[in-house]
């Protein structure tokens, strides 16, 4: 059968060949070709050893470098040779190309000792971690390809089954992330992991703890990016793998609602971020879905149809916060994620929301998270049950929050700046020109017209009269107004929603 294979792979198996070497494309992008899918990327293994590749794939015309322990040579795209329209089918800007590798042992349970290098096909493939992976394929003459499976991955393939190479206790003990890299691939590909791996993932889960939160971080992202996250998620908890990844998100497992739920709060919470994966949209919002209720085990009052959940936003927002920087994700993407599970119970009853207050959330939220946001509410609205994830209600905040994203509600946004207090109302820098600041912002959201520069510096001229002390009292008096009228309107959806 024939398979697209982009030029530049086909060349850099043949350029070794030439040269006297053994060379396969091995891997994902075998299991991906036979499965009828467009490989994310391509690795090709080969008997040359590192300094032998890059002395081929130089002459081949390509650039290369080798920069690590594991017999890996990066093949750097693009030969210039290659055309125009091949260049914009390859789809990695580097192709890796590693010496066959043999067994090793794993003291630490995530490293080899030493690395190897093997002198057989046979050897390098019996080391990898499960049969669909394990495949080989000689690339033959227009786009034909041999397949070399000695572990039976095909027959895997069409029984959708993930099954270990060999021993599974040895596969899972020589790197343990393969534990979660068994349900991630499950959660990619909808397969289910065959009994004997299964058990084995089950009495090896406590290898976890031996692994590099970073190294935990990355497949956990790549299962809330797959297609069925919900399911991987079953599945680490099933398999005893959430507990040394995220335990706080196992607390919601059999933890019932209220009379506004009919799932239990994990149910819930998987049902919101399968509604995220099937919009295909951000890991934030993913993981925002998947989190924005974290806390509701630790914050339940009662039992039954009047149970409450006070706070949980509150708390869930640094419980969330915690959780994902003790997995290593950037500070900016846990930031994200903790103001996008603090604010998830906004208020959007189109009778009752005011602009002043929207401005106001979109202050805390910032307008280019505001889009986000109501996706997290559309997830939570899917997971508890209800048919619709976006009523007309949330549709008119939506339209809300496109027509006011053009008004002030930052202190950056008004028409005068510090210079300007400083110039018109002649004062020197300190506290009394962001007292001064925050009174015209708290003016404006009430009352965007306001924001014109002749109004604001007739205004600032008139404030600036005052002495620092009434300037600060009017500026907590303005936030104490601001922030009074918010939690008016918090409360009441807080209440219909049986939290405060």
């Amino acid at each position: 059968m024939k398979y697209h294979i982009p030029q530049e792979v086909q060349t850099i198996t043949q350029s070794l060949e030439r040269a006297g070497f053994e060379a396969y494309i091995v891997g994902g992008c075998v299991r991906d070709l036979l499965r009828g899918v467009k490989p994310a990327d391509w690795d090709v293994t080969t008997n040359a050893k590192p300094d032998e590749i890059q002395q081929v794939m130089q002459k081949a015309g390509f650039k290369t470098f080798y920069e690590n322990e594991f017999l890996t040579v990066g093949v750097v795209r693009m030969k210039e040779s290659i055309s125009e329209k091949d260049a914009k089918e390859a789809p990695a800007d580097v192709i890796e190309v590693t010496t066959y590798r043999a067994e090793a042992k794993y003291t630490d349970k995530r490293h080899p000792d030493v690395v190897n290098p093997a002198t057989t096909l046979q050897e390098d493939l019996k080391r990898r971690d499960f049969t669909i992976n394990a495949m080989a394929a000689k690339i033959a003459a227009n786009g034909v390809i041999e397949v070399i499976d000695r572990f039976d991955g095909q027959k895997d393939l069409q029984e959708n089954s993930i099954r270990a190479v060999g021993s599974s206790k040895e596969r899972f003990t020589e790197d343990a992330l393969r534990l979660m890299r068994a349900v991630r691939f499950a959660a990619q590909l909808d397969f289910k992991i065959e009994k004997k791996t299964q058990e084995s993932v089950k009495r090896e889960a406590g290898l976890l703890r031996f692994i590099a939160k970073e190294r935990i971080k990355d497949e956990f992202s790549k299962l809330l990016t797959s297609d069925k996250p919900s399911y991987g998620l079953e599945l680490l908890w099933d398999l005893g793998l959430l507990l040394f990844i995220a335990p706080e998100i196992e607390e919601g497992f059999g933890v019932t609602q209220n009379k506004h739920h009919i799932y239990t709060v994990w149910e819930h919470n998987l049902r919101a971020v399968q509604h995220a994966a099937e919009n295909k949209w951000s890991l934030e919002v993913r993981m925002a879905a998947l989190l924005h209720d974290v806390a509701k085990p630790r914050t339940k009052e009662g039992e039954g149809p009047d149970s409450t959940f006070y706070n949980h936003d509150v708390v869930g927002a640094k419980m969330a916060f915690e959780l994902l920087a003790r997995l290593r994700y950037p500070k900016r993407f846990c930031e994200k994620v903790a103001k996008l599970v603090r604010y998830h119970l906004f208020y959007y009853n189109v009778d009752e929301v005011t602009d002043s207050s929207v401005r106001r959330l979109m202050r805390k939220v910032g307008p280019e998270d505001m889009e986000d946001l109501i996706r997290v509410r559309m997830c939570d609205r899917i997971g508890s049950g209800v048919p619709k994830a976006e009523p007309y209600k949330l549709r008119h905040f939506r339209f809300m929050v496109e027509k006011l994203m053009r008004d002030p509600i930052t202190v950056r946004m008004l028409q005068a700046s510090g210079k300007d207090v400083m110039e018109v109302g002649g004062i020197p820098s300190g506290p009394k020109v962001g007292f001064l600041l925050n009174i015209l912002l708290e003016e404006v959201l009430d009352d965007p017209k306001k924001n014109k520069r002749e109004l604001l510096l007739k205004r600032i001229q008139a404030l600036s009269v005052l002495p620092a002390s009434e300037l600060k009292k009017l500026a907590d008096s303005a936030k104490q107004k601001s922030s009074a009228l918010e939690e008016e309107q918090v409360q009441n959806i807080k209440k219909r929603h049986y939290v405060k």
